[in-house]
């Protein structure tokens, strides 16, 4: 019975492909590799494989399995084989193919390496089947979109074929013993120049000797008859960081030679180390263009308005933008400042001392700065250097003491300060005394700098209507650090000098210029130089109440004044607490003088009236005085003077009846 059945069907197709989860391999140069089945089990069956020769797949068995993509793949580039139609012609499998596939299999095309493999991985070569017919339009179902695929695909293959360039730019710039990381950010800051290595290549696609060759290497023989890597060694080595020799590289625009001149050029006038590269970047684009008998032209005209030679590496390398004026307009710039007074030696002290003057501005700003005047001062406040009564000479003295005025913005600096000093009840001359004297005050910053220290002022006790004045009186006060010296001098007052908080705004309203000293080097020498006089604490702080100036004299000035004042004089040192202006006094010109009349005359004044007079005063004071003594000694009653400061009533002294002895002691 079972011998009478006929034989079984064979397996369908599909109950074979639902084990294996792909077709059957066909053996053709193009065919991918698969692994070998794995060994059969004792307990296993197998089932028969009509299209592998007997071949047999166990039931227990760990078949591969692919993903969409690789599957799809797989069966795009079997159609071409498995199907043919009579005239023994491939006809295309109908199956879509993805954009992100072609954009992959291009990337294979160009790529200039074979991707490492793996065994088991799938690779497709670029003259393989598949890759032709994406690219020579085999595939009928894209025909619709021809010309939108082939606008992208043209840019995408544009993108492959810069990453390749870029590529073997690195790879020449390893051979040249730079670092990977080097080669990475540099090769970032050069993207110019890769599209200039990728056309040149393209390029020689058309030399007779170059037409066989790939992109590949017609790149790296561009690469290396351009010596950019060594340009790039030689840059480095001169301080050049990786950002500037990127944006000289682009800025070169394939003239790489130019660049070694310039920087050698730049050597020739004492540009040094890092500068040479600052002086490369900040130039101008076209200063690369330039030949170098104009920058020496440029050169040899500064030398001639006062520069010298040692220092035009300086002022090119703190002004770069000098090299890339023509002569007519580096003339103009130097007449604008020689016009006004201003002689060669004091032109190049200027362009030394802030090389921004002549290149940082345009034309219409330094003449804004200097030529325009305002209509109404103060309404408006427009701080420019003539509103303050400055004439062209006065103007360019200022300039060459202080050149970083021009650098200064009006709208940001000027105006606003010359506004905040209005309110302060500064007059004009008060602000051309300021700006005359410390011109720097007019480029610091108003919010952060002045402002807290006009406020420490208010704080300490200066009257409102004083600090105007103390502004003026001391405008380097606006200069000064408020942590590092104002305060400093302050706390040393108020704890090593005796003064009073209650006296302190009187203080530094009366003479601010004590703020500028050293508390080391002179107002702790000269607080413990009085209190070795003998005169204590409190009593030092009320002197310098009454005359701040007192801590700012040199003790080899104070000790001969003393030394006479007690010795030849013979004055207590109480006079010298009522009066202690007597040390601002010259000791030649006012005080001996006056004594030795006091001592021929033999009369006697109060320091306050002997030496704060004119000579006119003094002389009329001194004939009252011995008039009234004449009259005492012949019995002649006494008839108080007109002169209301009799208060200091002359008195005869038997000391003075000796001149002589007097005279022997000076």
């Amino acid at each position: 019975m079972l011998a009478s059945q006929p034989n079984p069907p064979p397996l369908p197709t599909f109950h074979l492909q639902h084990y294996r989860r792909f077709p059957p391999p066909v053996r053709s140069p193009h065919s991918f590799r698969t692994p070998p089945p794995p060994p059969s089990h004792p307990h296993s069956t197998t089932l028969p494989d009509q299209d592998n020769d007997g071949a047999s797949i166990t039931e227990n068995s760990t078949l591969r399995t692919h993903n969409s993509r690789s599957t799809a793949l797989l069966l795009r580039h079997l159609s071409a084989q498995d199907q043919e139609d009579p005239h023994g012609q491939n006809i295309q499998g109908h199956l879509p193919l993805l954009k992100q596939d072609r954009e992959k299999l291009l990337e294979i095309s160009l790529r200039s390496k074979r991707t490492p493999q793996f065994p088991g991985s799938i690779y497709v070569d670029s003259s393989s089947p598949l890759v032709q017919s994406v690219f020579t339009g085999g595939n009928s179902n894209l025909d619709q979109d021809e010309d939108e695929v082939d606008d992208e695909m043209l840019v995408k293959a544009l993108e492959i074929r810069r990453k390749v360039t870029a590529e073997i730019f690195k790879e020449a710039m390893r051979k040249g013993k730079f670092g990977i990381t080097y080669c990475e950010n540099l090769v970032s800051r050069i993207p110019e120049f890769i599209d200039y290595v990728m056309i040149k290549a393209v390029s020689m696609k058309k030399l007779p000797e170059f037409s066989r060759s790939s992109y590949n290497v017609r790149a790296r023989v561009f690469i290396d008859e351009s010596e950019v890597v060594s340009l790039i060694r030689w840059l480095k080595h001169n301080s050049l960081s990786y950002p500037q020799i990127g944006k000289l590289i682009c800025a070169s625009r394939g003239n790489l030679y130019s660049i070694r001149a310039l920087a050698e050029w730049l050597k020739s006038i004492h540009v040094k180390g890092r500068f040479i590269g600052v002086a490369l970047t900040r130039a101008g684009g076209n200063v690369l263009e330039r030949s170098l008998e104009e920058l020496d032209e440029i050169v040899e005209y500064l030398e001639s308005n006062g520069v010298r030679r040692d220092w035009m590496g300086y002022v090119v390398s703190r002004c770069p933008e000098i090299l890339s004026f023509s002569m007519e307009e580096l003339k103009s710039r130097a007449e604008f400042y020689l016009s006004m007074g201003m002689d060669k030696n004091d032109f190049g002290t200027m362009l030394f001392d802030c090389p921004k003057v002549l290149g940082y501005l345009s034309m219409e700003e330094m003449n804004q700065k200097v030529n325009i005047p305002s209509s109404d001062f103060y309404p408006q406040c427009y701080a420019y250097l003539k509103d303050f009564g400055l004439n062209n000479e006065d103007v360019g003295r200022l300039l060459a003491f202080k050149p970083q005025l021009m650098a200064c913005s009006i709208e940001d600096r000027w105006r606003p300060l010359v506004k905040y000093f209005y309110y302060l009840g500064i007059s004009r001359d008060g602000m051309r005394r300021i700006l005359t004297m410390k011109p720097m005050v007019f480029c610091v910053d108003l919010e952060n700098t002045i402002v807290p220290k006009v406020q420490f002022l208010r704080d300490i006790g200066v009257q409102e209507d004083a600090i105007g004045s103390v502004l003026a009186r001391f405008p380097s006060l606006l200069t000064y650090s408020l942590y590092k010296k104002i305060r400093p001098v302050v706390i040393f007052l108020l704890t090593k000098a005796g003064v009073s908080q209650q006296e302190f705004g009187k203080v530094i309203a009366l003479g601010p210029e004590l703020v500028g000293c050293s508390i080391a080097n002179k107002l702790d020498h000269n607080v413990k130089y009085f209190l070795s006089l003998g005169i204590t604490l409190p009593v030092l702080g009320k002197m310098i109440s009454d005359f701040p100036m007192l801590l700012r004299y040199n003790i080899d000035i104070l000790r001969p004044k003393y030394r006479y004042l007690r010795r030849t004089m013979i004055r207590p040192l109480q006079d010298l607490i009522e009066f202690p202006r007597f040390f601002s006094y010259s000791l030649e010109e006012r005080i001996i003088p006056r004594h030795k009349i006091m001592v021929e005359n033999r009369i006697n004044f109060k320091l306050r009236y002997m030496l704060a007079s004119t000579d006119e005063e003094f002389d009329m004071r001194v004939k009252e005085a011995v008039e009234r003594r004449r009259r005492f000694e012949s019995g002649v009653t006494y008839q108080p003077p007109s002169d209301s400061q009799n208060d200091d009533s002359t008195k005869t002294s038997s000391f003075y009846q000796m001149p002589d002895i007097a005279v022997e002691n000076t």
